[in-house]
């Protein structure tokens, strides 16, 4: 099969084209030979050699994958032909890729396989944060930093249609427009606007419920300004880097929740749970249209350096999706 693997650590360059044996695969799981897999900031991190993966895991990237189910190994559900997208913990950027069985899902009704590989990383992980720990209920306030990523288009999407108001954070008056567009209340740019203050106002000084940052650094002591009465903040990102400085009397006055997790090195069984939690809850939603992918961009395969060129530039509104053949 064809894939693409990292050389080394590096700029995109590093990602060459290269031959590899198919996968084989473990009991309990599916062989999938790969329509698409979508590309996220987490296999940028492998490639510059910052998040390696997981004991076990392919050290080809990619996270996600739609496609047709080729082969099976002590599965009971899934059969050769039946049509999958899966959340992997590496391997996506091939022919083919081995998935855990419990980790697939059917393609939404309707859906296409390009939209399709732009699900699994991001509705996995905006409902294990926003809704399991950020435990976001109907009528309470969510506020999203980088409304326009990946996590931000399909968080902005899912709390409208669990009956949430959304704030969002953006870094243009267009990437503003499309957070509205998608159901937020309102949207802040970042670059000419507090966001602390733009929060109090369109709250009227009772601050939001939840907090999904992926941003860390200055943001933290910011974001808890931010934070209303009971407030959970969930950190699943470190752009703005790992350290801040925390005032914590506004932690214990307000009883603030400060939470965060990353998804790639549970385990199997945990990747399981959530995935028949999203097919009974979020699927019949994407099924019906309410929410949907956000496809910013596709490229084939062989041209991952250039798809990873594009989403580091920032000129990216949702995903981007490598295809094969």
């Amino acid at each position: 099969m064809i894939a693409v693997e990292i050389a080394r650590p590096g700029p995109p360059e590093v990602l060459q084209v290269v031959e590899r044996d198919r996968p084989s695969i473990a009991d309990g799981e599916v062989l999938i030979r790969v329509a698409a897999a979508g590309v996220n900031r987490p296999d940028i991190m492998q490639r510059l050699g910052k998040y390696p993966p997981p004991p076990g895991a392919s050290d080809l990237p990619g996270l996600e994958v739609s496609g047709e189910v080729v082969a099976t190994s002590g599965v009971g559900r899934w059969n050769t032909g039946d049509r999958v997208c899966a959340l992997i913990a590496g391997g996506g950027y091939a022919e083919y890729c081995a998935a855990p069985a419990v980790q697939c899902l059917p393609v939404p009704a309707g859906m296409d396989d390009v939209p399709a590989a732009a699900v699994p990383e991001t509705y996995f992980t905006v409902w294990t944060n926003v809704f399991q720990r950020g435990r976001l209920q109907r009528g309470e306030t969510l506020l999203v930093h980088g409304g326009t990523s990946g996590i931000g288009t399909t968080a902005i999407q899912l709390a409208k249609a669990f009956g949430a108001t959304v704030i969002a954070t953006a870094g243009s008056d267009d990437k503003c427009a499309a957070c509205l567009e998608l159901g937020a209340s309102s949207a802040v740019n970042y670059k000419r606007e507090d966001f602390v203050a733009a929060v109090r106002a369109a709250t009227n000084g009772r601050g939001v419920d939840v907090i999904l940052d992926i941003v860390g650094g200055d943001y933290v002591p910011r974001n808890i300004e931010c934070l209303a009465l009971n407030g959970r903040l969930v950190q699943i990102g470190l752009i703005g880097g790992s350290r801040a400085q925390v005032d914590l009397r506004a932690v214990l006055q307000k009883r603030l929740t400060l939470t965060g997790s990353t998804l790639r090195a549970r385990s199997v069984e945990e990747k399981g749970a959530l995935a028949r939690e999203l097919e009974t809850h979020v699927w019949p939603l994407l099924a019906a249209g309410i929410v949907r992918p956000v496809v910013h961009a596709t490229f084939p395969l062989r041209q991952a350096a250039d798809a990873h060129r594009l989403l580091e530039s920032g000129d990216v509104i949702g995903k981007i999706v490598l295809t094969c053949g």
